[in-house]
């Protein structure tokens, strides 16, 4: 779990990003599970949309990979959102 600061941090550093997946109308399926879950392991930080068409807001999408990945929810703005999960064997991010 983030604390508040650390969220923070890390809400800064999504700030620049661009969104690297979209969530369509497809909505969330597994091979889009693993696809956020290779990004994570690389990146750890990724920024993600949500499409017009999709049946899902995007909250109920950021929360719903978020669970199937391990990961956290850092942010959700509008139809953008941004996921956070450590990579314990080749840490990218320091947030302590």
């Amino acid at each position: 779990m983030l604390t508040s600061k650390q969220r923070a941090k890390l809400r800064s550093m999504a700030n620049g990003m661009d969104c690297i997946m979209q969530v369509g109308k497809g909505g969330i399926v597994e091979n889009l599970v693993v696809q956020v879950s290779d990004a994570l392991r690389a990146r750890e930080l990724i920024k993600m949309s949500v499409l017009e068409n999709c049946l899902f807001t995007a909250k109920e999408a950021a929360n719903e990979l978020a669970e199937q990945c391990g990961a956290d929810v850092v942010q959700v703005i509008g139809k953008r959102f941004v996921l956070y999960k450590r990579n314990e064997e080749k840490p990218v991010i320091n947030i302590d």
